[in-house]
């Protein structure tokens, strides 16, 4: 029924079309109008309704271009298998369902919007309609399991330098893979592996990022921690751009990783990070820990340097928001 009344009022060209006209067009009443008007709303379609003109078109969403991305991609393996999909619970699940039916490293599941869309720590993300980039990439690296969160690393220093060579913009790492601006999050990553004897079977690395989130898209909760890239550069971006970008610079590193080891993603990590060398404190399954951040372990730890001078690796956890930088 959308469809159909999207093409009434498409024809329109952006002039008013009456309820009426709709609901005798459609064979249906005003109040079903109505509603599929809502539903097209929350499609990310701009409609204005007059009581005595009746609804317009004002704008469409900016939906992904599989013929633009192609165009724009210059990999060899990341991307080159992909499912464009509209509206799903999570691109994790569709990723994992396609891994384990065999799907080639680098195939990579994109969504236009993700009604459960999950971070670290079972969290929700706030993922709107054609406004982020919500995605699944599948690895298969022949590495023992313990390495794979060395991966989640590896993940974080591809964005942040890609979208930092995007969009301008000075993007930084909070541990172990949180996306800043000013203190405020960009972007969520979230690893999830199977495994088979002991190694990587496979991995599947789901990022979200917000592209092109106006204020009203969060709740207000999460205005103080939350941010897009558009609201911080003050335009919008091509999420195309920003997907070809992203996946040129993780192919990179992960073809880099797979050849000379951890040494250079720890280093490229440290450089990019917001937190090291300051007073910080982290919530593990284990309770609070603070201490100064003094580096990453080979393994993929943080070294946290306690208060009485003992240095403990901490492997997982969530570490406070910083505060922004002063001006």
């Amino acid at each position: 029924m959308d469809h159909t009344l999207l093409e009434l009022l498409e024809q329109e060209q952006g002039n008013y079309l009456s309820g009426e006209t709709i609901s005798k067009a459609m064979n249906v009443s005003r109040t079903a109008v109505w509603k599929q008007i809502r539903k097209l709303e929350e499609r990310g379609y701009v409609i204005e309704a007059s009581r005595k003109l009746g609804y317009r078109l004002v704008s469409k969403p900016d939906n992904l271009s599989l013929d633009k991305l192609s165009e724009l991609l210059q990999t060899n393996r990341f991307g080159r298998a992909l499912r464009l999909l509209d509206v799903v619970d999570s691109t994790q699940n569709e990723a994992q369902r396609w891994a384990e039916d065999g799907a080639p490293e680098g195939a990579i599941v994109i969504a236009e919007q993700q009604l459960g869309g999950r971070g670290r720590m079972g969290r929700s993300w706030v993922s709107p309609y054609t406004k982020g980039i919500w995605m699944s990439l599948i690895m298969r690296p022949s590495t023992p399991i313990h390495f794979a969160p060395q991966l989640t690393l590896l993940t974080a220093v591809a964005l942040c330098r890609s979208l930092r060579k995007t969009t301008g913009l000075e993007i930084g790492i909070k541990w172990p893979n949180d996306l800043l601006i000013n203190g405020k999050k960009i972007s969520g990553i979230l690893l999830e592996s199977a495994a088979e004897d002991e190694r990587i079977k496979y991995v599947v690395a789901g990022t979200g990022i917000s592209v092109n989130l106006d204020i009203s898209d969060y709740p207000e909760e999460l205005l103080e921690r939350a941010t897009s890239l558009s609201i911080q550069a003050g335009r919008k971006f091509s999420r195309e751009q920003v997907i070809a970008d992203f996946l040129l610079e993780w192919e990179q590193l992960y073809d880099l990783y797979l050849k000379d080891g951890f040494g250079a993603i720890q280093t490229l990590w440290e450089a990019l990070a917001v937190t090291l060398h300051q007073d910080v404190t982290i919530h593990t399954p284990q309770g609070q820990l603070s201490g100064k951040a003094m580096g990453l372990h080979e393994s993929g730890a943080l070294e946290l340097q306690l208060p009485s001078g003992e240095l403990r690796l901490v492997f997982s956890g969530e570490m406070g928001q910083p505060s922004p930088p002063t001006q």
